[in-house]
């Protein structure tokens, strides 16, 4: 179930057929044949630039369309990239690079291959840090965060976006190493440079400067010669930075105790390109002002292009203001705003669900797409059960102070059989800081103490991550922490009742509960048959019906009024879905 609207440049691609080359206002963008395959063109992310306009859908699968000046044919356009399993897309001004969820990146365009993707990842000189979990792009470079939290870049240092001096290194054709101990990294798909937030919530930022864009002060213009870190952050969480070609916008998330969390846009630049938001240079970030952000208003998303920026609130509002000459701010005309101003939206098919809705930017042309929430697999389900404080049993702290909220169930299964007492032992020899120590270098499998390390080498399971450590305690059927049965016919499937009750709150007006029987069952207040209700729970769990289910008529229209019931009709449609697929096929 898809929505889209499109504005702005609609040439280089041509997108929409028989539409002016200037698209002022939001209208309407479709896929080919999309009626007959909807349900395999959910959108999950849609990236866009100069080089191409990428549309990634929840299969894993994606489309592209190219820039008809790269192409011999523009009937080639749209085409399927052929990469499976694709977990995130970004694209540049002259690049594209695809993250698969096995954690390899394909990447092609300038200083790579503009031909064909390759996988750049195995380029990486060390061989144990070659799984990637982000990507970002900017004009000419790509930049890799490891699962270790190791940045690499590739491409263009022109302007120092590489982290080294221009004058020394000019572009690589391989990943090179720009900073360890990093947990996000941001850039723009327009821009020459690229933000670094280590562990410890520093900044740090490098490339094209002449403006502020990074945001280093007035008496820091130009490029700077390696990282640098960035002072007088404003206070909070950083959610997101991006950044265009003369200014930067940077995500700020405060928590407040007698409220709920408030987000702010700060930005620092260029303010005469009208992407700043405000009617001055800035050289560091300061906060975007206006009436328009209204204080029960929250914003949701935000995106940047080449010299502009658009803003969707909680409010149904969409904000935009910077250069317009195709009409990308979608305001009508051509007429570019140096402030914010509020656009008018048509009406959406999902309005009352805005939080859904997301903003992709290019370098002209500007998307509205509504990605709703989606059964992630099981693996990522039990990550997110184990990030929440509230099931959480131990805490420690790590060494830039930070506390960790942890699981003394995960920890047992970190060791080695029986070594329980053992390490009792060691810990009860040493002082808190080293306890500490212990316990992140088992949680995390990290070498944080190397002497303290040599002590408990031996107990801990030390090629495990601690995704395959959550995977082993509940895939284990033998295990007791099983406390959920989903049938009981051939073969048994047990599951944690807290990864139920935690799936089903990821849709609205759904609720289920769990009884304390000796069945185990789920119980919820419809009125599904059991065999309906087997077929829906089964599916809470697994996103998924079973192959020897039968389907029938009566069955598909009980579980209808079910989905209704617990509103999964806008939310996610992927049950009926499958239900009617599976129909078809037995019929």
């Amino acid at each position: 179930m898809n929505e889209i609207l499109f504005f702005g440049r609609n040439e280089y691609p041509k997108f929409i057929k028989n539409e002016p080359n200037q698209i002022t206002k939001p209208i309407q963008f479709k896929f080919e044949n999309e009626n007959e395959n909807e349900n395999e063109k959910q959108i999950k992310q849609i990236s866009s630039s100069d080089f191409s306009t990428i549309f990634l859908f929840k299969n894993g699968k994606a489309i592209e369309y190219l820039n008809e000046q790269y192409l011999k044919n523009p009937n080639q356009n749209p085409s399927k990239i052929q990469i499976e399993n694709i977990q995130k897309v970004t694209v540049g001004w002259e690049n594209e690079a695809i993250l698969t969820k096995e954690g390899n990146v394909f990447a092609k365009g300038r200083y790579i291959n503009p031909k064909e993707f390759i996988n750049i990842s195995s380029l990486i000189e060390d061989t144990n840090d070659r799984v990637i979990q982000d990507i970002v792009s900017g004009i000419f470079s790509i930049y890799l965060l490891t699962s270790n939290q190791n940045v690499y870049g590739i491409g263009s240092n022109n302007f120092g976006q590489l982290g080294f001096d221009s004058e020394i290194l000019k572009k690589t054709e391989k990943p090179i190493l720009m900073m360890k101990n990093v947990s996000k990294i941001f850039s723009g798909n327009t821009s020459h440079r690229i933000f670094l937030l280590n562990s410890n919530q520093e900044l740090f930022g490098c490339g094209l400067n002449r403006y502020g864009q990074i945001g280093l002060g007035e008496s820091k213009k130009d490029k700077p010669k390696k990282l640098t870190k960035i002072q007088n952050i404003p206070k909070g969480k950083i959610i997101d930075i991006q950044s265009g070609n003369f200014h930067s916008i940077m995500l700020i998330e405060n928590e407040n105790e007698n409220e709920n969390p408030k987000r702010k846009l700060y930005s620092s630049g260029y303010y005469e390109c009208n992407g700043l938001g405000k009617n001055e240079n800035t050289y560091e970030f300061t906060e975007i002002k206006s009436s328009l952000f209204e204080n029960d208003d929250n914003i949701l998303d935000f995106s940047v292009g080449d010299e502009f920026t658009l803003i969707l609130t909680s409010n149904s509002k969409l904000i935009g203001f910077g250069h317009n000459e195709y009409g990308q701010l979608g305001t009508g005309d051509t007429n570019n705003q140096l402030i914010p101003i509020q656009i008018e939206l048509p009406k959406l098919r999902f309005n009352e669900d805005i939080s859904n809705y997301h903003l992709s930017c290019g370098s002209y042309k500007s998307f509205i797409y509504y990605s709703p929430l989606s059964f992630s697999n099981l693996e990522e389900d039990l990550i997110k059960l184990f990030e929440r404080k509230e099931f959480c049993d131990i805490s420690f702290k790590i060494k830039n102070g930070e506390i960790i909220e942890a699981h003394k169930l995960i920890l047992k299964y970190r060791l080695n059989q029986n070594e329980n007492e053992k390490l009792q032992e060691i810990i009860s020899k040493k002082s808190i800081k080293e306890s500490n120590q212990i316990f992140e270098m088992i949680y995390s499998n990290k070498i944080i103490n190397p002497i303290l390390y040599s002590e408990i080498k031996e107990i801990i399971n030390s090629n495990e991550k601690i995704e395959e450590t959550i995977k082993r305690i509940y895939l284990n059927e033998n295990e007791n922490e099983k406390d959920f049965i989903i049938e009981k016919k051939e073969k048994q499937y047990k599951f944690p009742k807290l990864i139920l009750i935690m799936r089903s709150e990821l849709y609205r007006g759904m609720f289920l509960s769990v009884t304390n029987d000796k069945s185990n069952k789920v119980t919820d207040y419809s009125e599904l048959s059991n065999e309906s209700f087997q077929i829906f729970e089964y599916w809470i769990y697994s996103n998924q019906i079973k192959d020897e289910i039968q389907i029938t008529k009566e069955i598909i229209d009980e579980i209808k009024i079910g989905i209704d019931y617990f509103q999964l009709n806008e939310t996610n449609p992927n049950l009926f879905d499958l239900l009617i697929n599976k129909f078809n096929n037995q019929n």
